[in-house]
């Protein structure tokens, strides 16, 4: 409550306050159109749901969470609308979720869900955006690193972009990681080894699958700093000027498909259980957020154990400094132990983003952006005056 109370103290003038129909009116939105979504998915579950996920949850929670979006976004689309002088919020969210009622709403019944050899990841992409606003976008705006930063900052669609398209294509990511592990797994699979690590108990498999994965993502994103053609792509992932949890998600999808690769395939070959490789899978998913995520944490002594926001933020800062520093993504014990820790006591970076010349904005232009003749060799900033 605390907190709370010191956030609508410290934001007494801002524009999201209560009672102006602002927050209700987004909400609504936003609500209508993952609703709309939702529905979709009940429609066409064969070609737009991931069936390894359609694993972890049920069809009644679906259900449950398409009822709860659907009454939200009508009963916060109704409030805006007699809130607030801009009613397009409002109307937005109650003509998305009036259109999902009309293509059967929670009433779809989907009793066979047919075999097809490729889908996308809709349903994938409608819970992760879901539970990631609802975690993250609450602790932004009560714990925030930077509380002048709106939710919607400069460049939030082009990071929205990537977290859909990254989601949507999560079978093909599995199936080039898949088929990129079983091409190893010729010459490199030790039927004994895989034995050993598979008789650890699960606590130990997991801290073990961490600290392999860090090792292997570790050298890969050094490599992405000083190999030209790598800091090409690399360099879109740096391009954000503003960090919050939807900022991680501008990766070039050439960098996803290498970086999973060379992350997943050793732990594959390795033959960690299941068990592990889905713990390890959850932490990437909170971790990869939370470091981007605009969040004040008092860390303590497990700013040395784990990677949280003030450690990543400083790779990610427009400071000579810290170019090519703090590369790990688990612990930064793996940067200790190359010679690459950097953590101030205290401070958090200033500014954010590329030396030089600002990469362009949009999804599809940031992508042809590393085919260009003319780029910058590697992120070194530019000479001292």
């Amino acid at each position: 409550m605390q907190a709370i109370k010191a956030y609508f103290k410290r934001h007494g003038h801002d524009p999201f306050k209560l009672g102006q129909g602002r927050i209700s009116g987004y909400i609504s939105a936003a609500l209508g159109l993952l609703s709309l979504l939702a529905v979709l998915c009940f429609l066409f579950p064969q070609w737009l749901t991931f069936a390894e996920f359609r694993k972890v949850y049920s069809v009644h929670f679906a259900r449950t969470a398409l009822l709860i979006g659907l009454i939200l976004a009508f009963a916060l689309g109704t409030l805006n609308i007699l809130l607030n002088k801009r009613k397009r919020l409002g109307f937005t969210g109650i003509s998305a979720a009036g259109l999902a009622m009309f293509l059967g709403g929670t009433n779809i019944q989907t009793e066979t869900i047919g075999q097809t050899p490729y889908s996308l990841g809709l349903d994938w992409f409608v819970l992760a955006l879901l539970v990631s606003a609802v975690i993250f976008i609450p602790l932004e705006k009560l714990y925030a690193k930077d509380p002048q930063q709106n939710i919607l900052r400069p460049h939030w669609r082009t990071d929205l972009s990537y977290f859909f398209v990254s989601h949507m294509l999560v079978q093909f990511i599995l199936i080039f990681v898949t088929a990129s592990s079983s091409w190893l797994a010729g010459w490199v699979v030790s039927d004994t080894l895989q034995a050993k690590v598979q008789s650890l108990p699960i606590v130990v498999q997991f801290l073990l699958a961490v600290f392999v994965a860090d090792l292997g993502q570790y050298w890969l994103h050094r490599l992405y700093h000083v190999v030209p053609w790598m800091w090409r792509f690399h360099a879109v992932h740096h391009s954000s000027t503003h960090m919050d949890w939807l900022a991680g998600s501008r990766i070039h999808f050439c960098e996803i498909l290498l970086t999973r690769t060379g992350v997943l395939a050793p732990l594959i070959l390795l033959g960690f259980s299941p068990q592990a490789m889905n713990a390890y899978v959850i932490l990437v998913g909170v971790q990869a957020v939370l470091a981007h995520a605009n969040v004040r944490i008092d860390g303590g002594w497990l700013n040395y154990l784990l990677v949280l926001p003030r450690y990543h933020h400083w790779h990610h800062a427009r400071h000579k400094d810290y170019i090519y520093k703090n590369y790990a993504i688990h612990t930064p014990l793996v940067d200790m132990l190359f010679g690459t820790f950097k953590l101030p006591p205290k401070e958090w970076p200033a500014r954010y983003g590329v030396f030089g010349k600002d990469l362009p904005e949009g999804i599809v232009r940031q992508h042809l952006y590393p085919l260009r003749k003319a780029e910058p060799k590697a992120p070194v900033p530019p000479p001292a005056a």
